[in-house]
């Protein structure tokens, strides 16, 4: 499994990391992702799946990076703390890795927000600062708003068919030294089926002839063209060992620049999908 940079911090974690959201498959898969390297689990208070992601770390807890998120309902400066020791005592871990922001409020002001943030690793409960579903402007509030620590990564959909953030905020957490984690990086499973999108069949017959070239699947291919850019990880979800298998075959190759020009071409970014 490739590796990348969280932001600048200096940790490495996978570039295919394992989502949890929906999440109905139990320990079994989560496991065998952390055996190929995909040691980043992602998940939410909102989920209900931290329960099941303490379970299947249990004995594994130093080799798994844990993110979580706080709902974006749970702002305040208390019930940011409140939430995260809940979500601390569902994982039953002594720290969170990342912790995100899991949606913007803006009737709460986002000073009162990132400092709870910032408290939270002040008290050693939480290692790095996150936020998810940013736009660029609501990145940069949140920026300004930090007084010691930096925001490390955002959380936002990202696929072949949903690429808006490639408009302005992927280039900027690029130049600013931010990971932009990629939710949804299938578009819920339709980028591995071999049949047709209803709405870009050209896209998905130039999806197939990359997939026939590299002797890889659909969703390796789609998961692939994710990651290729420097500061992309991505958090597919599957309830199935299997499927969590091919899933992490996606890293340890690189389409070629043919391949990811034919790509961008065939799924044309439609900026106003947001």
């Amino acid at each position: 499994m490739e590796t990348k940079e969280l932001g600048r911090t200096g940790t490495m974690v996978p570039e295919i990391g394992l989502g949890v959201w929906r999440y109905r498959g139990g320990v079994e898969p989560l496991r065998h992702g952390i055996e190929l390297g995909a040691c980043l689990i992602d998940t939410a208070e909102v989920y209900g799946t931290e329960d099941v992601v303490g379970e299947a770390v249990r004995g594994l807890r130093d080799r798994v990076f844990i993110a979580t998120k706080v709902s974006g309902q749970h702002l305040r400066h208390d019930d940011v703390l409140r939430a995260a020791e809940a979500s601390l005592k569902r994982l039953r871990i002594d720290r969170i890795d990342l912790y995100q922001i899991h949606w913007p409020n803006s009737a709460v002001p986002i000073k009162e927000t990132m400092r709870a943030m910032e408290t939270l690793v002040d008290r050693a409960l939480v290692r790095f600062i996150g936020v998810s579903n940013f736009s660029l402007d609501e990145l940069r509030a949140a920026e300004a708003a930090m007084r010691h620590y930096p925001i490390v990564a955002n959380q936002v959909l990202y696929n072949l068919h949903r690429r808006a953030i490639e408009r302005d905020l992927l280039p900027y957490c690029a130049a600013n030294g931010i990971t932009i984690i990629a939710y949804t990086p299938l578009d819920s499973g339709r980028l591995a089926r071999r049949t047709q999108y209803p709405s870009n069949p050209a896209g998905m017959k130039a999806l197939q002839q990359i997939a026939d070239e590299t002797g890889k699947t659909l969703g390796q291919v789609a998961l692939n063209w994710c990651t290729a850019h420097s500061n992309v990880i991505a958090i597919p979800k599957s309830d199935k060992v299997e499927r969590t298998l091919e899933n992490c075959g996606a890293s340890g190759w690189r389409l070629t620049p043919a391949q990811r020009d034919l790509l961008d071409r065939a799924f044309t970014r439609n900026d106003s999908d947001d």
